[in-house]
C-alpha cells in the first residue's frame, strides 16, 4: 500500500509553525507496518487541488491535513471533491455538531462555519470532539469516475484535533483496507539514561539476527530518551522485547508510550507518596513537566524556583556560607537545596537542580553545561549526580530534568542510581 501525506498551510512554509504532524503521522504509520512514500507541503489556496490530483494518481491512500477551516482559503474539501468529480451537500449532523460546539462555549455560530458542514457525496464524516472541523474519509471507489483508485482522509491541522482522529478513525480503516495489519504488533520500549549508540552496542546484533523471523527494529530519538521500536508478529516481538529487557532492562522507562514524568507520577500515586522540586538553572522546567501530567496534583504540591542565591537561602534554608565556599553550582549546594526543599515542603521526596546553562558563566573548573542534580527522600539517603550537558539552553533544561526524573524513577522502582 502506497501512502502519501499532504500537509497544507502557508504557515508551515513560512516557518511560523513547525510541521510536527508529518513526524507524528510517519511514526504512527511505521507502527502499523506502513511507510509514508512521500510528504508534500503546500500553501493554503488553489494549489491544494494540484497536490491532491498529483498524489491521487500515485498513491493508494492520501492523508491530507489542514484546510478544513471556515475561511475562503480552507479549500481541502472543495479540492478533493473537484479532483474526484464529486458534488457536495450540507450535512445536517455536522451542523448540529457545530451548533453544540459553539453553544457549549457560550458563542453564536457564524454562517461562515457552515462551510465546514459541506460533505462530498460518498464520504464518511469523522467526528472531531476537539474542534469545529470534522474529518472526512473518501473511499477509493469514489474516484472511479475519474479513473482514480485512491482513498483519501481529510484531517484537521491542529495536532490536538488531528491525533485523536488518526487513532480513532484513520488507523482502524487502514487495517480494514489491509487485513494483514490486524496480525501485526508493535512495541515501543522507551529507554533513558543511555545514548542511541550504547543501546545499539547492547542489543542490535542479536535483534538483527531475529529479522529472519520477521522482527523489524527501529529507533526514534525523543526529548532525552530513545524509543526502541519492535514490529512483527506478536510472538517474535515478545521474544525481541525479552532480549532488550535482559540487556538494558533497568533503563527501560515504559513499554506503553508513557514518558518519564507520566511514569513517575504513576509510581508516586501507587506508593502514596509526594514530590517537591527546587530549581535554579532549569527555571521551573521540572515542575512544569510534572504538572503537565493529568492528576499530578495528587503527588506534587510544592515547586521552588530559587534562581538567585538569596532565594536559595530564604526559601530552602541554604547557608550563604556554603554557597560562598563551594559556589552555587556545586554538590554541596545541590544537596542542601534538595534537603531544604524536603523540609520546607513536607514531601516524601525532593529533587533539586543547580547548574550553568550558558552560553556564558562557565569557568575552566565548571564549564557551561555543568549541572548537579540531587534527590533527597524521607526514608533514604540523599544522592547527588554531577552531569555535563553542553549545548543550547533549552536542550540543557530538557536533559537536566530528564536526569532528575530518572533518579526519582529509579529510587521508586528500587533500582540503583548511577554515580
Amino acid at each position: 500500500m502506497t501512502i502519501e501525506l499532504i500537509n497544507t498551510g502557508t504557515e508551515l512554509l513560512l516557518g511560523d509553525t513547525i510541521n510536527t504532524n508529518a513526524a507524528w503521522i510517519g511514526q504512527r504509520m511505521a507502527a502499523l507496518g506502513l511507510n509514508v512514500a512521500r510528504q508534500t507541503i503546500v500553501p493554503d489556496g488553489e494549489v491544494i487541488k494540484d497536490a491532491i490530483a498529483e498524489g491521487a494518481r500515485r498513491a493508494d491512500v492520501l492523508l491530507i491535513t489542514g484546510g478544513l477551516g471556515p475561511t475562503n482559503d480552507d479549500v481541502s474539501r472543495e479540492s478533493a471533491s473537484a479532483v474526484l468529480g464529486l458534488t457536495m451537500h450540507l450535512d445536517e449532523s455536522v451542523v448540529e455538531h457545530l451548533l453544540a460546539y459553539f453553544a457549549k462555549r457560550n458563542k453564536v455560530m457564524s454562517d461562515v462555519n457552515k462551510r465546514q458542514a459541506m460533505v462530498p457525496e460518498g464520504a464518511e464524516v469523522l467526528d472531531n470532539p476537539f474542534g469545529t472541523a470534522p474529518g472526512l474519509y473518501i473511499p477509493a471507489a469514489c474516484g472511479k469516475g475519474r479513473g482514480l483508485n485512491c482513498a483519501m482522509f481529510l484531517l484537521p491541522g491542529p495536532p490536538r484535533e488531528l491525533k485523536p482522529m488518526v487513532e480513532a478513525h484513520v488507523e482502524p480503516r487502514l487495517k480494514q483496507l489491509m487485513p494483514d495489519l490486524a496480525n501485526r504488533f508493535t512495541l515501543y520500549q522507551k529507554v533513558t539514561g543511555m545514548g542511541e549508540s550504547d543501546i545499539v552496542v547492547h542489543i542490535e546484533k542479536d535483534l538483527e539476527a531475529m529479522a529472519a523471523g520477521g522482527l523489524e527494529l527501529g529507533y526514534c530519538l525523543g526529548r532525552g530518551d530513545v524509543d526502541v521500536r519492535l514490529s512483527g508478529q506478536r510472538d517474535v516481538v515478545e521474544a525481541g522485547a525479552r532480549l532488550v529487557r535482559e540487556r538494558i532492562g533497568d533503563f527501560i522507562v515504559s513499554e506503553d508510550r508513557r514518558i518519564i514524568e507520566e511514569v513517575v507520577v504513576d509510581q508516586l500515586k501507587a506508593a502514596g507518596q509526594t514530590i517537591a522540586t527546587a530549581e535554579s538553572c532549569t527555571g521551573g522546567e521540572l515542575a512544569s513537566r510534572l504538572t503537565n501530567v493529568s492528576g499530578a496534583s495528587a503527588v506534587f504540591g510544592h515547586g521552588f524556583v530559587t534562581y538567585a542565591n538569596e532565594a536559595k537561602a530564604k526559601h530552602l534554608g541554604v547557608d550563604m556560607a556554603l554557597i560562598q565556599a563551594h559556589g552555587a553550582v556545586s554538590e554541596e549546594v545541590a544537596r542542601a537545596m534538595a534537603e531544604g526543599c524536603l523540609q520546607a515542603s513536607g514531601a516524601d521526596h525532593a529533587l533539586a537542580c543547580t547548574g550553568i546553562a550558558g552560553p556564558t558563566g562557565g569557568t575552566e573548573e565548571k564549564p557551561v553545561g555543568t549541572v548537579f542534580v540531587a534527590l533527597a527522600s524521607r526514608k533514604d539517603c540523599t544522592e547527588v549526580r554531577k552531569l555535563f550537558f553542553p549545548g543550547a539552553r533549552d536542550r540543557f533544561k530538557v536533559l537536566t530534568t530528564q536526569a532528575a526524573l530518572e533518579m526519582l524513577r529509579r529510587r521508586l522502582a528500587g533500582l540503583a542510581i548511577p554515580g
